[in-house]
């Protein structure tokens, strides 16, 4: 019998994901500070943006100088991740209060995302408002982790050993993740697309290779499945 999603379950989903959350916040705090930034600028980027990806993104290119223009497109870039894990929430939680849905849109990271997603799948006919307490239950270990690990890391910085070897956290974080999310042809075309063309185009100015083959790994992704789709209609 399949166990009933609550918020208890969600927290308990979601506390494994701290292993990861704790090096992989204060990898950024060290890496923002570092880059120039003040504590309360660190602060104010990984509360209002809460994503670390496109957070290491926007300081990679703040680095190299890159234009106001560039920084932005490739956070977005970066971030139109989370425009597919909306998308797929939006059968479950789509008639939610607007307020309820404003609170989760905030909250909808990688990890509440993916958890939700696969959760709410597997049993439909959950009532919304279990499936909202089960998605705020993920988020409730790894927010307030990833704000105080954050600060730890920018407070701390370079104190921080290398031998931590906190650099370990970000890919560590994503192949846990996506790797599962790999179920057809279309998703592994669409990954392998994106990781060549990363590498084969790193040489390109302020990160714009990134926004190449994500643009690129997104269009082989929906023509091999738009494929598949009409094989399967004839």
């Amino acid at each position: 019998m399949r166990k009933p999603l609550t918020f208890g379950q969600g927290v308990r989903d979601g506390l494994p994901f701290i292993l990861v959350i704790i090096p992989f916040g204060a990898l950024f705090g060290v890496v923002a500070t570092e880059a120039g930034l003040d504590l309360a600028q660190v602060m104010v980027m990984t509360v209002l943006v809460i994503a670390g990806a496109s957070q290491f993104a926007a300081i990679q290119q703040m680095v190299d100088s890159a234009p106001v223009i560039m920084v932005l497109a490739t956070s977005l870039a970066v971030n139109l991740r989370m425009a597919m894990y909306s998308a797929s929430l939006v059968p479950h939680l789509g008639k939610a209060p607007l307020w309820q849905r404003a609170v989760a849109a905030y909250f909808l990271v990688d990890q509440s995302g993916v958890m939700a997603a696969e959760k709410f799948d597997e049993a439909p006919e959950t009532p919304i408002r279990a499936k909202l307490a089960y998605f705020f239950g993920i988020i409730v270990p790894i927010a307030p982790l990833w704000y105080g690990a954050t600060w730890l890391g920018a407070v701390v910085g370079g104190r921080i050993p290398e031998s931590f070897a906190l650099d370990f956290a970000m890919p560590i974080t994503f192949l846990a993740m996506v790797a599962p999310m790999v179920k057809s042809l279309a998703h592994l075309a669409a990954a392998m697309t994106s990781v060549v063309l990363a590498l084969a185009l790193a040489w390109m100015p302020f990160g714009s290779g990134l926004l190449v083959a994500a643009i690129a790994a997104m269009v082989v992704g929906a023509l091999l499945d738009h494929l598949r789709e009409r094989r399967v209609a004839t």
